[in-house]
């Protein structure tokens, strides 16, 4: 219990271990830094990136529940960073830089309202537990919503969720994550490599993972240590200003990185990936083919040309109603080729009514809801696709 429920709260920014002097390069999702001639560019890198931590003093979740996620949040706050990272790609660019003390840019407010901890923000833990673990219905039917009530969102239809651009109808950008077992009780060594290589690519998110009870969010490495923002920090929740500015100073990780020998990381992780354009979905399957060819390591996952004759569904359960089988669709990812199992929840998955052609990925109708939502496929390593509505830049 100890080991779940522990904070450095205690610590002072100032007692963090600096960053190594080092000619290995530093690579930090896609980017890589000269750790002796860059060490700032590092430092404003690491910075940048959205750190979401623990919180306390927020409004009860449900409703009477908990005011604070202080000893079993970490993984949700991993989860909302490597889906704020993924909204910055979308609107700012890898490139963008924050400043202390700097005027912000009206998609960056409007992301980072989209994280506050209060019910009406599209990703905050509110809006986690309602959509994603209604048992724990703190409010039961007292805090239940009337019927036909739509909940007005904070961060979402203006400035960060506008599109600048207009976007073509057979693609909208996706954001892929793919939950992988790495070995038994510690991580198999024959994927290392290419666990560090995957930082290495440019649509890379980062890896959410770490040790038992204690979930971080992964950002690169340098030599033999993954870099992460580590969410085991309880700050207080954040109320925007008057003039809708938020402070933003305690969502950015201003003292040096935290690091961990990759061997000390546990085997189960979820690594991710941001393919704005079709190219740049094409460029991540060509560089994913090489990777699976790199000698001494084994592949993480792979491509494969064709569905394996062991993933193959009958027609009799494609044929499933929704109520007896949740829903069934097949997915065409590139070259690769992956099937559904049984959803593990109903409700809140897209629109396949009808054939829906997304890139490459086409969803083929074979049930018929009709909420907007989350896609999971339940077979070969498990991926999550997200797309992001290219009218509202929210996750569709």
């Amino acid at each position: 219990m100890d080991a779940a429920t522990l904070t450095y709260d205690t610590l002072g920014f100032g007692e963090f271990e600096d960053f190594p002097e080092t000619s290995e390069p530093v690579w930090i999702l896609g980017k890589e830094f000269n750790a002796l001639t860059e060490k700032d560019d590092i430092l404003s890198d690491v910075t940048s990136r959205l750190w979401f931590t623990y919180r306390k003093n927020f409004s009860p979740i449900g409703g009477t529940g908990p005011t604070s996620d202080t000893g079993w949040g970490c993984m949700l706050r991993c989860g909302q960073m490597i889906l704020g990272e993924a909204l910055v790609c979308r609107h700012l660019g890898r490139d963008w830089r924050w400043v202390r003390g700097q005027p912000q840019r009206g998609q960056y407010i409007s992301i980072l309202n989209a994280f506050l901890d209060k019910k009406d923000s599209y990703y905050s833990l509110h809006q986690i537990e309602r959509l994603c673990m209604p048992w724990l219905d703190y409010g039961g039917a007292a805090c239940a919503e009337p019927p036909g009530w739509i909940p007005k969102h904070n961060g979402c239809l203006e400035g960060a969720c506008a599109l600048a651009e207009e976007e073509t109808a057979l693609w909208k950008p996706l954001v892929l994550l793919i939950p992988l077992r790495l070995g038994l009780s510690d991580i198999n060594k024959a994927y290392i490599e290419t666990l560090k290589q995957c930082f290495q690519l440019p649509q890379s998110l980062g890896v959410i993972g770490g040790k038992p009870n204690s979930a971080h969010y992964f950002i690169g490495y340098v030599g033999e240590e993954l870099i992460y923002l580590d969410p085991h920090t309880t700050q207080p929740a954040v109320e925007p200003c008057e003039d809708s500015q938020v402070p933003d100073d305690t969502y950015h990780c201003q003292h040096p990185p935290c690091r961990m020998h990759i061997c000390e990381i546990d085997p189960s992780v979820a690594v991710g990936f941001f393919c704005r354009t079709e190219d740049d979905f094409d460029d991540w399957c060509m560089r994913i083919r090489k990777l699976s060819h790199t000698r001494g390591s084994l592949p993480m996952f792979e491509l494969v040309d064709c569905q394996p004759s062991h993933l193959a569904c009958s027609v009799d359960v494609l044929n499933l109603t929704p109520d007896e089988a949740g829903i069934q669709s097949e997915v065409r990812c590139g070259q690769a080729h992956c099937t559904t199992d049984k959803a593990p929840f109903k409700g809140n998955f897209p629109d396949v009514r009808g054939d829906r052609v997304h890139g490459k990925i086409k969803f083929k109708k074979t049930a018929d809801v009709g909420s907007s939502g989350n896609h999971i496929l339940n077979v070969y390593n498990t991926p999550f696709f997200m797309c992001l509505n290219p009218e509202s830049g929210t996750l569709c």
